[in-house]
C-alpha cells in the first residue's frame, strides 16, 4: 500500500473518530441536545436559502449601468427597459420602475425608485429575523440543559445525603455539554447572519448607485445630453465662445 493510501486511511479514521466522539458527547447530553440540534439545523437551513438568493441577486452593477446607458442613448428608454428586464436582481428592477415612470416626469421616476427600492429591501431582508431567533434559541436552550444538569446534580445530592464525585458527575456534564453545543451552534449561525448582512449592505449600494446614476442620465436625456456623459464618463461641456459667435465676447459686449 502506498503512502497516500496510508495518509487517506488515516485521515478517514479521523473523521470517523471525530463524528463517533461528537455523536457520543451528543448523547451524553440527554434530551436537551434535541432542541439545541433542531434550532441549528433549521437556521442553517434558512442561511443556506439566503445565500443562494443574495448570491443569484448580486449582479456587476457599473457593467448593468453602462449597458443602460449605452442602451438609452441608441434606443431610447424602451431599449433601456429591455435591458432590465433581461437581467436579474433587485438593482435592474428598482431602474426599471424609474424608467417605466419617465413620461410622468422626474418627480414620478424618484417616486418610483424610493417605493421599489422599499419593495426590494424587504424581500432582500426576508428569513433574517426567523435565522436572528435561532441564533438567539440555540444557547438559550443550552441554558436551559445547563439549568436542569444542575438541579439533577443537587437532586442527588439531596437523595443521597453526601456528596461525592460520582453523584454529581452526570449532572454537572449534561450542564457543561449542553451549554457547549448551544454556543457553538450560535456562533455557526452567527457567521452565516454577518455574510447575509453584508451581501445585503452591498445590494443595497448598488441600487443606490444605480438609481442616482440613471436620474442623472434620464435629466440629461430631457435637455437633449447623451446619457454616457453623465457620471459614468466625464461631460464634454460646449465651448461658450462658439455659442457667442464670431463678433462676440465674453463680456457680452458687441466687438467691432
Amino acid at each position: 500500500m502506498t503512502l497516500s493510501a496510508l495518509l487517506l486511511l488515516q485521515d478517514a479514521a479521523a473523521d470517523a473518530g471525530f463524528a463517533n466522539g461528537l455523536v457520543y458527547r451528543f448523547n451524553e447530553g440527554g434530551p436537551y441536545m434535541w432542541p439545541v440540534l433542531i434550532s441549528l439545523i433549521i437556521g442553517l437551513a434558512i442561511a443556506f436559502e439566503r445565500i443562494l438568493s443574495l448570491n443569484r441577486a448580486d449582479i456587476n452593477a457599473q457593467k448593468f449601468l453602462g449597458r443602460v446607458k449605452e442602451a438609452l442613448d441608441n434606443g431610447g428608454v424602451s431599449a433601456a427597459e429591455e435591458v432590465c428586464a433581461n437581467t436579474r436582481g433587485p438593482v435592474a428592477s428598482v431602474v426599471q420602475a424609474g424608467l417605466t415612470r419617465f413620461d410622468e416626469g422626474m418627480d414620478a421616476v424618484e417616486k418610483a425608485v424610493v417605493s421599489y427600492g422599499s419593495i426590494e429591501m424587504s424581500f432582500l431582508e426576508r428569513g433574517l429575523v426567523w435565522l436572528s431567533l435561532f441564533i438567539s434559541l440555540a444557547p438559550m436552550f443550552g441554558f436551559l440543559g445547563t439549568v436542569v444538569g444542575m438541579v439533577e446534580a443537587f437532586d442527588a445530592i439531596e437523595a443521597a445525603g453526601d456528596i461525592s464525585p460520582s453523584l454529581v458527575a452526570r449532572g454537572i456534564k449534561i450542564a457543561l455539554l449542553t451549554t457547549v453545543f448551544g454556543l457553538i451552534s450560535a456562533i455557526i449561525l452567527q457567521v452565516f447572519y454577518n455574510y447575509c448582512v453584508s451581501k445585503i449592505d452591498r445590494i443595497t449600494a448598488d441600487m443606490e448607485e444605480a438609481s442616482v446614476e440613471m436620474i442623472d442620465s434620464l435629466a440629461m436625456m430631457s435637455v437633449g445630453r447623451p446619457a454616457l456623459s453623465g457620471r459614468g464618463r466625464v461631460a464634454v461641456l460646449p465651448d461658450p465662445k462658439a455659442e457667442l459667435g464670431t463678433g462676440d465676447d465674453l463680456t457680452g459686449t458687441k466687438l467691432s
